[in-house]
C-alpha cells in the first residue's frame, strides 16, 4: 500500500498492452481500488483479475461490495493494515485520550502535535471486533484471502491520513503492538486456511522470525495456506532464505514501489521461477492494468521468459512464456497445500 500519489513518474510509457486472449491471464495480485472512486465502466472493461485489499474498517465494506458486483474478475481480501494498527485497542480501554497516549509513549514530549492528532483520530476499536469483522467478511467469501495485514518500521502516523498532501506527526506504532494485531490475523488465516497478502517494510530478521514462528506454531495448518510478501523489499539474501525454509511463501512487485530501487531486479533474479508473482498496488482501477503488465514484462527480462502476443491453449514447457509463468504461479498460489514440498531447516 503506498500513500495516493501522482504516479506518472512510475507509470510506463510503453502503454501497449498484449491482447485481450492473454490479459485474461494476467492478475493483480494486489490493489486498493476502493481508495479511490470506481466507475463501473471501468470495471466492466477490466481485462485481468485483481486481488483487492482492505486495510482499515471503513473499506472492508466496500471490498465486500466490488467482489460481491464483480466476483469473476474480483479476489477480495479482509484484513487491518499497519498503518491503521494504532486504531486498534488490544483490551477495552478507559477513553480514546488514553488509548492513545498508551500507544505514543512520547505523547508528553510532544503535547501540541499529539493534541492535533488527537481530533483526527478515530474512536479505537477492539481487536475482538477486529477479528470477528475479518472473520463474517471470510466466512462468506469462499475465495477470500487475508490482506492487507503486515509490519512497517518505517510508517510515521499523518495527523490526517485522507488529507493531501498529508503532514506526518512524530508518532510512531510501536512494533510489538502491530505484531500483536498481525499474529492475531494470521491465527485466523491458519484456522480458516485462508491465504495472505503480507506488507513487510523495513523488518526483514523480524519477518524471518515471524514466518517461523507461524510454522511453529501452527505446523500443517500454516503448510495449506500461501503468504505473499507484497511489494517485496527485502534483500535477494534474506529472500533466499526465506524461499528455502517456507515453501508457502511467495513474493509479488509492483512498479509503484518496487521501481524506486534497483534491488529488484536483482530479487528477481534471486526468486524461484516459482514463487514470483505481479501487482499494482494502486488505487485508481484505471491504473492498474498498465502498472501490471509493465510489472510482467520487467519480469519477463529479467527471466529471460518470452512474452505473450497471442494465447494458445497448449504450450510446450520449454516455450512457455511470462504470462503463463506467472499465472501457473498464481494457481499454486491459490492452491496452497504446501505441506511435504520440502522441510523447513532449522
Amino acid at each position: 500500500m503506498c500513500y495516493e500519489h501522482d504516479i506518472s513518474d512510475t507509470i510506463s510509457h510503453r502503454d501497449t498492452l498484449p491482447p485481450p486472449s492473454v490479459l485474461r491471464h494476467v492478475i493483480d495480485v494486489h490493489c486498493h481500488p476502493t481508495d479511490s472512486e470506481i466507475p463501473v465502466k471501468s470495471m466492466d472493461n477490466l481485462p485481468i483479475i485483481i486481488g483487492a485489499m482492505s486495510t482499515l474498517q471503513a473499506d472492508q465494506g466496500l471490498v465486500r461490495d466490488l467482489a460481491t458486483a464483480f466476483s469473476d474478475k474480483v479476489v477480495p481480501s479482509f484484513g487491518y493494515h499497519p498503518w491503521f494498527s494504532h486504531w486498534i485497542a488490544l483490551a477495552p480501554y478507559e477513553s480514546k485520550e488514553n488509548h492513545y497516549r498508551h500507544i505514543f509513549k512520547d505523547a508528553d514530549e510532544h503535547p501540541e502535535a499529539f493534541q492535533k492528532l488527537l481530533v483526527h483520530l478515530p474512536e479505537p476499536v477492539t481487536l475482538r471486533t477486529v477479528l470477528e469483522d475479518v472473520r463474517q467478511n471470510l466466512m462468506a467469501f469462499p475465495s477470500a484471502m487475508l490482506g492487507e495485514v503486515g509490519i512497517d518500521r518505517a510508517f510515521r502516523v499523518p495527523y490526517d491520513y485522507f488529507s493531501s498532501p498529508g503532514e506526518l506527526t512524530p508518532f510512531t506504532v510501536p512494533f510489538e503492538h502491530q505484531l500483536v494485531i498481525l499474529e492475531a490475523q494470521l491465527d485466523l488465516a491458519a484456522e480458516l486456511g485462508r491465504n495472505v497478502s503480507m506488507h513487510s517494510v523495513k523488518s526483514p530478521m523480524a519477518t524471518v522470525e515471524l514466518l517461523d514462528r507461524m510454522a511453529d506454531k501452527h505446523g500443517e495448518h500454516w503448510m495449506k495456506i500461501s503468504i505473499d510478501i507484497h511489494s517485496c523489499g527485502l534483500s535477494p539474501q534474506t529472500w533466499l532464505s526465506i524461499e528455502k525454509r517456507h515453501p508457502n511463501v511467495f513474493l509479488s512487485l509492483s512498479i509503484v514501489i518496487n521501481s524506486r530501487s534497483p534491488n529488484h531486479r536483482a530479487l528477481i533474479a534471486a526468486c524461484s521461477s516459482r514463487r514470483i508473482l505481479v501487482e499494482s498496488d494502486c488505487h485508481k482501477i484505471e491504473d492498474c492494468v498498465q502498472l501490471t503488465w509493465d510489472m510482467v514484462l520487467i519480469v519477463a527480462e529479467v527471466k529471460g521468459w518470452p512474452i505473450e502476443s497471442s494465447w494458445e491453449e497448449v504450450v510446450d514447457e520449454s516455450q512457455q512464456g511470462v504470462v503463463r509463468h506467472l499465472e501457473n504461479n498464481w494457481k499454486e498460489f491459490v492452491q496452497g497445500n504446501h505441506v511435504g514440498l520440502s522441510k523447513i531447516n532449522k
